[in-house]
């Protein structure tokens, strides 16, 4: 059994709104590329979601789909809702710093 990885490239205009987020919410992401998985003379496959990981949390995006899934796919927001979750994550990090007094 032979499996052929093909890796898809990031959506322009996904990765551009993306960044754009991440800008408002003043965080650096690191962009990692999905792939296609098939099994060599069948008619099966499997789509590697692209992965961005932003504060040591890992979101699944998939190009041409407004949904954005956190670390696995049974956790799902919409691209909109981004920037507030972004947000919240360091308001979380910070009241966690501030209760255990860690600088």
């Amino acid at each position: 059994m032979n499996i052929i990885k093909q890796e898809l490239q990031f959506e322009e205009s996904l990765k551009q709104r993306l960044e754009f987020i991440c800008e408002f919410a003043k965080v650096t992401p690191t962009f990692i590329n999905g792939s296609i998985r098939k099994i060599e003379n069948t008619n099966l496959s499997y789509i590697e979601p692209h992965r961005v990981v932003i504060k040591d949390t890992t979101f699944l995006v998939f190009n041409y789909s407004s949904d954005v899934y956190i670390s696995n796919l049974s956790k799902k927001i919409k691209l909109t809702e981004l920037e507030e979750y972004l947000k919240s994550l360091w308001l979380v990090i910070i009241d966690i710093s501030v209760k255990f007094d860690i600088s």
